[in-house]
């Protein structure tokens, strides 16, 4: 990348982060467009994402490594596991990473009563909510399990992935690593997991060899916001192709 297309890309990627959030549609009070980018302009992009946290080891170890580096990550939390977390979850917000829930007990929301779908999600929601304030939190259900009844009942964007290290098995940072740097395509959307001290490990790695090659790391909000594509409530995404 040269010099004068890399400012190009840093001012707008600087100009995404300030516009995104308030673009994003299913927030009531979105009225900011997302900032325009003309595709000799786009750099590659890409958004890691966690799931099953936060753990205060390996999130905190993973936040350090990340604000080392500057990168933005969207985290899809465990509902059981804010409390006694409130500090890392506003830590999380308070330094851009995005926010999203992924139900109160890590089950499949497939098959599930409107009543215990809301247990899950309503529910995690409504204590994000009281932690950080706002809402706009994207769903990520566990397994990537998706139903009729679990678009109807999301209220808001479905963000499932297109690379997966399946970092809960053997835990070994080194393939995960190579696993994700040999799938990894301009707007693809990484699956990960900060409650293993592996997986923090990899994540980081992930970030110093794709930033070698000339990727950058955003939100998911962020990713398709870049691409022009509208998230809608109860829409199933994995990736962000261009």
């Amino acid at each position: 990348m040269s010099r004068s297309m890399g400012g190009r890309a840093a001012a707008a990627l600087a100009l995404l982060l300030l516009t995104v959030w308030a673009a994003a549609p299913w927030v009531a009070e979105a009225s900011v467009p997302a900032a325009a980018w003309t595709a000799s302009e786009t750099p590659k992009l890409i958004a890691l994402t966690f799931d099953d946290g936060p753990r205060r080891s390996t999130t905190t170890a993973l936040l350090d490594g990340l604000a080392q580096r500057g990168v933005k990550a969207t985290f899809f939390l465990i509902g059981a596991q804010l409390e006694y977390n409130e500090d890392l979850i506003r830590r999380m917000d308070a330094e851009g990473h995005q926010i999203g829930i992924h139900t109160y007990d890590h089950v499949a929301l497939t098959g599930l009563s409107k009543a215990d779908f809301d247990t899950q999600v309503a529910v995690t929601r409504q204590r994000l909510m009281a932690i950080l304030g706002h809402d706009g939190f994207l769903l990520r259900p566990p397994y990537g399990a998706v139903d009729a009844a679990v678009r109807q009942n999301a209220g808001c964007p479905i963000i499932l992935w297109s690379i997966d290290p399946e970092d809960w098995g053997d835990q070994n940072a080194a393939r995960e690593v190579e696993h994700v740097v040999a799938n990894a395509r301009d707007g693809s959307i990484i699956l990960l997991h900060d409650i293993f001290p592996a997986s923090v490990e990899a994540a980081l790695a992930i970030v110093d060899r794709l930033h070698a090659q000339g990727y950058l790391f955003v939100t998911v909000e962020e990713l398709f916001a870049a691409r022009h594509i509208t998230l809608e409530a109860g829409e199933v995404y994995r990736d962000a192709y261009p």
